[in-house]
């Protein structure tokens, strides 16, 4: 099943990071066409396509052809192709195809967990990005990670990911790497980011039944509001699914 079908049927697992990336990007003045955003490893428009019905002006950039031809069926049928531009590269090519100080917001989402050096790609997105504006950077807990694969009785697995100073469990791991909070922090700000909130990301969407989900509007609801009530605790942190981090590049505005 794909990412987007699943968040369709669980909106609780990306409804605090839609709420945090709205009211960031509700900030900049003028229209919302007036503000370009890149999605780095947008893939086929989860977030792309949305931010474009909003009214933003989104590029992409993805490795994968089929991912941006995916991304081009949709933004057509939603209307939206004349705000979505698709680029075929890495995080790596961004400054090559965008140019510095191009954008003002951009999504970096589940990518530095694949890509050859996380510090480099981070930094180039920087270069993209002018000053004054915001970096939404998503990534894959290394805590809750290794929590899964003991609920699942994966337990070689877990004790790879501990013993991993990368949080992988082996050969088999889809990921090269996964963050612990302090991690992330670090990473970004040595970027030249200023960390502005951390927010956990799934803290309880992944465990809740889905046909429960999929047959009570009320308990959507209610899950929903789970999720934002502990968002930015720290006592939940840990054992989010994923970990966010909207930080701002430092500066004055344009």
């Amino acid at each position: 099943m794909s990412a987007d079908r699943r968040t369709q049927r669980n909106p609780a697992r990306t409804a605090v990071l839609w709420e945090v990336l709205r009211s960031a990007l509700a900030t900049f003045p003028g229209p919302a066409g007036h503000v370009d955003i890149l999605d780095v490893g947008g893939g086929t428009g989860g977030f792309a396509v949305p931010l474009a019905e909003l009214g933003y002006t989104v590029t992409v950039v993805d490795p994968s052809p089929d991912s941006l031809a995916a991304l081009e069926r949709r933004a057509a049928e939603a209307g939206v192709a004349d705000r979505i531009l698709a680029k075929q590269g890495d995080a790596s090519d961004v400054v090559s195809l965008l140019g510095t100080e191009s954008v003002v917001a951009v999504l970096c989402h589940s990518v530095l967990e694949v890509v050859d050096d996380p510090v480099t790609a981070l930094q180039a997105l920087v270069e993209v990005l002018r000053p004054r504006g915001v970096a939404s950077v998503l990534v894959a807990n290394r805590v809750a990670a290794t929590l899964a694969r003991v609920e699942a009785g994966r337990f070689a697995e877990a004790r790879e990911m501990l013993a991993s100073d990368v949080g992988v469990a082996g050969a088999g791991d889809p990921l090269r790497r996964r963050f612990t909070l302090e991690g992330l922090r670090e990473l970004v700000a040595a970027a030249g980011l200023r960390p502005m909130s951390v927010h956990g990301i799934r803290i309880f969407a992944d465990s809740a039944p889905t046909a429960l989900l999929e047959g009570d509007v009320d308990a959507s609801e209610d899950l929903v509001a789970l999720e934002h009530a502990v968002a930015t605790d720290p006592a939940y942190l840990t054992v989010a699914t994923s970990l966010h981090v909207l930080a701002e590049k430092p500066g004055p505005p344009d």
